[in-house]
């Protein structure tokens, strides 16, 4: 399966640099996980938990930097295993400088999975799997503009991460809206359309009357 994408973080290329790579931001940024201990400057071990469809459990992985270029790019390896199945991928992840001093991330890569989790489908797995990253990204960027507040007023600014259930709840309405039947997506369209004529209509018949 191959991911690919970009998110602008509100934030220089400096400061996003040292929050991708600060193990502890991550586990408290990104849902799900629970634990990323680093073990030297290039390799963290951690467990994550991941529901997708009714298959979930914790993950206990292995990351691997490589390709390093301060505070330009890097090749992120991961290597997941646990009871709901096996996930192994590769991803070179960029930063790029903007002129409005913010900081674009790209991002590319292939994963694999296996086991019990690959039985829910692959349709529904990808839309998971950009879902759970853009969440990710979005609390990253959160957890971001929280140091910056605090370095411009020099009062510490509590980053409070999203929990548990507001992330589970984000991913199943993404899962919702993409695996939603063409059919159901133009009846809904179609619901809607009727319910704006028919309150046109009735606010019209009452501006008339007024």
């Amino acid at each position: 399966m191959k991911l690919e994408g970009e998110y602008i973080f509100d934030g220089p290329r400096d400061e996003v640099w040292a929050i991708v790579r600060d193990p502890e931001i991550l586990a408290k940024a990104l849902p799900g996980a629970q634990k990323l201990e680093k073990i030297d400057e290039t390799h963290y071990a951690g467990q994550m938990f991941i529901r997708i469809g009714p298959v979930s459990g914790v993950f206990d992985g292995k990351l691997a930097v490589t390709d390093e270029v301060p505070p330009e790019s890097y090749t992120l390896s991961v290597d997941g295993r646990g009871a709901p199945g096996f996930g192994n991928g590769v991803g070179h992840v960029a930063l790029l400088e903007q002129e409005d001093g913010r900081t674009l991330m790209k991002y590319d890569g292939e994963l694999q999975v296996g086991g019990r989790i690959a039985s829910v489908g692959q349709r529904l797995i990808d839309t998971a799997s950009r879902s759970m990253i853009s969440q990710g990204l979005e609390s990253l960027n959160s957890a971001l503009k929280a140091r910056l507040q605090g370095a411009e007023t020099g009062i510490e600014v509590e980053y409070v991460p999203p929990s548990e259930a507001q992330f589970a709840a984000a991913v199943a309405k993404d899962v919702a809206r993409e695996m939603m039947p063409e059919a159901q997506t133009l009846a809904m369209a179609l619901l809607v359309a009727a319910v704006a004529f028919v309150l046109g209509f009735l606010m019209g018949r009452q501006t008339g009357r007024g």
